[in-house]
């Protein structure tokens, strides 16, 4: 796809590369029909073949497997069981909301209407999440190239159809690149003006709308606390203690979107119930219902994924997980990998903390996937991490590394095709 880039032309450069991988991933789709699914829990949602047309019917039904199930049945009816907490409710709010806005509107309330606006809401998300990350590279590097193909490869990120099925991946990654972005703005300036504060509780506040989509957002939180450190090492005046309220406003912007759901849980499970009905985790230190559904019903936890018949997943995952490892290991030893005309001007200080707080944020997901999770599916929530991103794109910039930047752009798009194919048919493991 690189003859569609046109370097005078980003914007429409990004919007037909784009449209060309969305035609390759819902031809995957709809082309994976020839079989019969692995899984049969789509009729869980009963759509109705007779009413619309039978393309139609496949793109819906072929996009919503795993997780979309439980995010569509969550937009209709809200959380009806515990295990159900497990999935953010950022994406079932806006399914549930333009659902209601268009059937106010005269469209006819039908069982496919639910998965097609998710699909719609997470291929709008994706788009929008590539120009962003493209300015966010202009912002950070001051390089149309490294910004552009960045972006690009953003479109094609090994996510695959997770960025278009009805998914939390596109959504999170736009939420979290606009709140780069607006950090970005922020700290890269030796500028102190209330705008820049402003700027800054501005991020915060689309970190904490990104935590409402996969909870893993939380950790964009460090960005605040490592800059507040850097703030505090400074003596005091009135624009620094200023900056201090707006990162403590920021931060905490990302904390309350986090612990929101948790409260609402815990009035249902624990508040308003008796004490003969007290879910375990209610009497816990720490009463977080996302932590206990994810080790009761998931069997997430520490080394719990660690078993012999998991190691074909942890392969699976090893190429995603050494690139996440890899470029923020190296913008940790040199920040001004993409930076270098910044490197001795008077925010290269700014530049380095702010990418370095990038790098650290994006290896603890790394050891967190390793230890913690699900690990496979490290390479679709990879997406919402803009830094890698960066790296590969300087990486295909040098003439010396262009080869092997090529052969991940490959591995990327192949396995992105052949995820399409195991996704739509309900085959794990995608």
């Amino acid at each position: 796809m690189a003859f569609l880039i046109d370097y005078t032309r980003p914007v429409g450069s990004l919007i037909y590369i784009f449209l060309a991988w969305k035609t390759f991933l819902f031809s995957i789709a709809l082309g994976s029909g020839v079989s019969p699914a692995y899984d049969t829990s789509s009729s869980l949602l009963s759509l109705d073949r007779a009413t619309y047309h039978e393309s139609i019917f496949d793109l819906a039904t072929r996009l919503t497997r795993w997780d979309a199930i439980y995010f569509i049945q969550a937009s209709r009816r809200g959380y009806l069981f515990e295990q159900e907490w497990a999935f953010a409710s950022g994406l079932p709010t806006v399914i549930s909301f333009l659902a209601k806005v268009l059937t106010n509107f005269g469209v006819e309330q039908h069982d496919a209407l639910e998965p097609l606006i998710g699909i719609f809401v997470a291929n709008a998300s994706h788009l929008l999440s590539t120009v962003v990350l493209y300015r966010l590279g202009l912002t950070v590097s001051k390089d149309s190239r490294i910004s552009l193909v960045a972006a690009v490869l953003h479109i094609l990120s090994p996510a695959g159809l997770f960025l278009t099925a009805p998914y939390n991946e596109s959504p999170f990654a736009l939420l979290s690149f606009v709140g780069y972005l607006f950090f970005a703005k922020a700290v890269l300036s030796n500028k102190r003006t209330v705008a820049h504060d402003v700027s800054l509780v501005a991020s915060g506040l689309w970190f904490g709308f990104a935590v409402n989509f996969r909870s893993n957002g939380v950790l964009n939180g460090l960005l605040f606390a490592m800059e507040l450190l850097r703030e505090i090492s400074l003596p005091p005046t009135l624009n620094s203690v200023r900056r201090r309220l707006a990162l403590l406003a920021g931060g905490s912007a990302i904390a309350i979107g986090f612990a929101a759901p948790q409260i609402a849980a815990y009035r249902t499970y624990c508040y308003d119930a008796v004490d003969a009905e007290l879910r375990p985790w209610c009497t816990r230190r720490l009463p977080l219902i996302f932590t206990f559904v994810q080790e009761h019903y998931w069997n997430v936890g520490f080394l719990r994924y660690w078993t012999p018949p998991n190691i074909p997943l942890f392969l699976l995952a090893g190429p995603m997980l050494y690139l996440l490892a890899k470029s923020g290991s190296s913008f940790l030893s040199n920040p001004y990998l993409v930076s270098e005309e910044v490197k001795n001007t008077s925010i290269s200080k700014n530049l380095a903390g702010f990418l370095r707080s990038m790098a650290l944020v994006q290896l603890i997901l790394t050891a967190l996937a390793i230890t913690n999770y699900h690990v496979q599916i490290i390479t679709r929530i990879s997406s919402g991490y803009p830094l890698w991103y960066m790296w590969l794109a300087n990486l295909l910039s040098d003439g010396k590394t262009a080869n092997t930047g090529k052969n991940i752009v490959m591995y990327m798009v192949m396995y992105a095709g052949i995820q399409g194919v195991l996704f739509a048919c309900f085959l794990p493991p995608a």
